[in-house]
């Protein structure tokens, strides 16, 4: 798509000259010879950039650059002038011009400097709509989760959020704890400010130290220049420690020093740099008992564990399986342009039934590979991993009673129809067939599929 260029200018000449220069160049140009006009011609489109004459037969160039800067923030602007004067340039880069361009021109310069500003412009439409993402993303509205646990949790984290105490999130692998963390981010008065992550396990200590606190030139073999660590990088935002179990005792006392403190020193150095950042823990280790043994310092402990938030594994929430289900069938079939993908009663009886030791990641992995190997309209429990179909929950010391108890009949009622669909679909819809799986009569079968609204054919 063409950029769009208006060009204020009294004078005619140059009107002419720049439309002819622009439009050469692939912009998309108008001109206006007053403030009034360009006024009128920004009132009916949006422009990406303008080139805006600081003397107007109407008015002064820099409240028009003052209007544009307050109607559009994302349009680039550049001012000219007959009359170079460093104090109207420099009032009008503190407007926001992006530059200031002295009459006559050197096409060669102007045409570098528009295109930079367009550049800039670019980039700050981008990091916009990337920040919008982020909070869309990752605000804990759309942390997916209708069971109580995950509700109390929601309520946890929008409290959480308005303080800048330090939390540690404790829960199995794959249970979201980083998205957790994201979401009390971008809830949070930081939230316009830095997220950035690292997990404490995955690196050596001498790395970790240098990845966290930063490092001077020279500081050790390969440190060729200085390197800011990532409490400095995060400032006045948000820092994700993950693994946090993982820290070796020294890292331990230098962590600790940085959460007491507020300052850091960086390998090498010997200055202390004060710091403004929320710290956010996590692991999947029961710290309690690396407290115990000694492997963690209980100074730090009690440091991390100010806010503490636990996520329950996703066998102990099944009942948001369909919901994720459903989320991950949409969020894959788009990014496969794939038409609207559905799941059979019988495959997603078998999801809410596995109890998922990789929780949410590993369920996502399931529905990503099921619908990138089928080419039908519905995913059924041939599409599923066969570690899926040997896992069946079926013997009763993996019955799990909710905590808010049930209505057991009710309960008896939903199982029998569970099966019975199951058995219609594996029967191809032949309730006479369906009834032989169940071991029931075919009167039976009939009255308890019409009870429970299950369709299929007599066999006839």
């Amino acid at each position: 798509m063409r950029a769009s260029l208006l060009i204020v200018d009294d004078e005619a000449s140059i009107l002419e000259f720049l439309s002819m220069l622009f439009e050469s160049e692939g912009f998309g140009v108008e001109t206006a010879r007053s403030a009034a006009e360009a006024q009128r011609a920004f009132a009916s489109k949006s422009f990406d950039l303008v080139l805006c004459d600081v003397m107007m037969p109407d008015g002064n160039g820099l409240d028009l650059l003052k209007e544009i800067r307050g109607a559009s923030p994302s349009t680039a602007v550049v001012m000219m002038t007959a009359y170079t004067s460093t104090k109207t340039a420099i009032e009008a880069m503190k407007l926001g011009a992006y530059d200031y361009v002295s009459k006559p021109f050197d096409v060669e310069e102007l045409k570098i400097i528009t295109q930079k500003a367009l550049e800039r412009a670019e980039l700050a439409d981008e990091n916009v709509y990337l920040r919008r993402e982020l909070e869309q993303k990752y605000t804990f509205n759309n942390i997916i989760g209708k069971s109580q646990r995950m509700q109390a949790i929601f309520a946890l984290v929008e409290r959480i959020a308005r303080t800048s105490s330090t939390v540690l999130i404790h829960g199995e692998s794959g249970t979201g704890k980083e998205l957790i963390a994201r979401a009390i981010h971008f809830a949070s008065p930081r939230a316009s400010r830095r997220f950035l992550s690292i997990n404490c396990g995955a690196l050596p200590e001498n790395l970790l130290e240098s990845e966290l606190f930063g490092h001077e030139r020279g500081a050790f073999t390969g440190a060729v220049r200085e390197k800011k660590g990532l409490f400095q990088e995060a400032d006045r935002g948000t820092l994700f420690l993950d693994e946090i179990g993982e820290l070796t005792p020294p890292m331990q006392v230098k962590l600790l020093r940085a959460l007491q403190e507020k300052t850091v020193r960086k390998v090498g150095g010997n200055q202390e740099e004060p710091i403004d950042v929320r710290v956010i823990t996590a692991t999947n280790q029961n710290l309690e008992n690396r407290l115990a043994s000694g492997e963690l310092r209980e100074d730090l402990y009690y440091r991390i564990n100010v806010l503490p938030i636990h996520l329950p594994p996703l066998r102990q929430r099944r009942e948001d399986i369909p919901l994720l289900v459903d989320f991950f069938l949409q969020k894959y079939s788009r990014q496969m342009d794939l038409p609207p993908r559905q799941i059979s009663v019988e495959a997603m009886r078998l999801l809410e039934g596995y109890d998922w030791p990789g929780n949410v990641r590993e369920l996502e992995n399931v529905i990503e590979r099921a619908l990138a190997l089928s080419h039908a309209e519905t995913i059924s429990t041939r599409d599923l991993p066969v570690q899926l179909l040997n896992n069946r929950r079926s013997d009763a010391d993996q019955i799990e009673l909710p905590e808010e108890g049930l209505d057991l009949e009710a309960h008896l009622e939903d199982i029998r129809a569970q099966l019975m669909a199951q058995a219609l679909e594996r029967a191809g819809g032949v309730q006479t067939q369906a009834a032989e799986l169940l071991r029931m009569s075919f009167r039976s079968f009939r009255y308890y599929a019409k009870k429970a609204g299950l369709k299929g054919g007599d066999g006839d």
